[in-house]
């Protein structure tokens, strides 16, 4: 029940926090949880475009250099110029190149470092230039897409968000469904009933670990066949197990987080979990 495309439809990527899962810390029980056949490349990356997200060396330059980066820059200097603009004053000039320029620049990083920007600036503008980067062609750019709107106003945009459940890249389906949790609480219980049947292993283990926020029958029971189902993952039945025995109340009271990349007020962080090896 493993999606072949979890760890192949990205280059790997050092910036990952695993511990952002669930299911962080677990033992595997045996070999058989253990894959070795999967095709994946790394070293794609240059050192110097691993540092692109270290917008130190750009952090004191004028907001008007930094736009002028975005528009005519290397693609690793066009990556932190957008990244950077994300922590200036929230100035018709710094959305206006965010939206004309990075999130129409042919590099996707660019793009996704953008709408990142936009989320953390706010605002009319750049809520609804994150709505319509839902349509853009790379899932990680929807992705960032969804968490500025969830950051900006995720009420206005419920709509938008609960539209991205059906997107066909398992990160996007699940921060929907994260976002719509922080929203609706257990009212989306059908959607994470059903999430639990996704075929993304990364989907049905955050789907499992938000029913521990939903209360009934239901959720109990599906929870105690993820737990049981050996067929699942470890991280998917570990995940379900400690669900069952958490208090629902207290869950929801305490989850104010968890759509990939987002760490609330912590702007650096989520740049380290750009990439998550869903």
């Amino acid at each position: 029940m493993r999606d072949a495309d979890e760890a192949t439809d990205g280059p790997t990527d050092p910036r990952v926090h695993p511990e952002e899962s669930p299911g962080f810390g677990e033992r595997p029980e045996g070999l058989e949880d253990i894959e070795v056949s999967r095709d994946v490349t790394i070293g794609e990356a240059t050192p110097r475009e691993l540092r692109a997200t270290d917008v130190s060396p750009i952090a004191d330059d004028p907001a008007a250099e930094k736009i002028a980066t975005l528009g005519d820059g290397d693609v690793v200097e066009r990556r932190r110029a957008a990244l950077a603009l994300g922590e200036e004053a929230a100035t018709d000039a710094v959305i206006d190149a965010l939206v004309r320029v990075g999130l129409a620049d042919d590099d996707a990083d660019v793009r996704q470092f953008a709408v990142e920007s936009l989320g953390n600036l706010g605002g009319d503008r750049a809520a609804d230039a994150a709505a319509e980067a839902l349509d853009d062609p790379n899932p990680w750019v929807r992705s960032e897409a969804l968490i500025a709107l969830d950051r900006i106003d995720r009420t206005a945009f419920a709509a938008d968000i609960e539209a991205a459940l059906d997107d066909d890249h398992h990160a996007v389906r699940r921060n929907a469904a994260v976002s719509l949790f922080k929203l609706r609480g257990e009212d989306i219980a059908d959607v994470l009933l059903e999430q639990t049947r996704d075929e993304s292993e990364r989907v049905r283990e955050w789907a499992a670990h938000l029913l521990a926020g939903v209360s009934g029958e239901r959720a109990e029971s599906r929870l105690r066949e993820l737990a049981a189902d050996q067929s699942e993952p470890e991280v998917v039945r570990s995940t379900a197990a400690r669900s069952i025995e958490a208090d629902p109340g207290a869950f929801r009271r305490q989850f104010t987080g968890g759509t990939e990349g987002d760490t609330g007020d912590d702007p650096h962080k989520s740049r380290l979990n750009r990439r998550p090896d869903l």
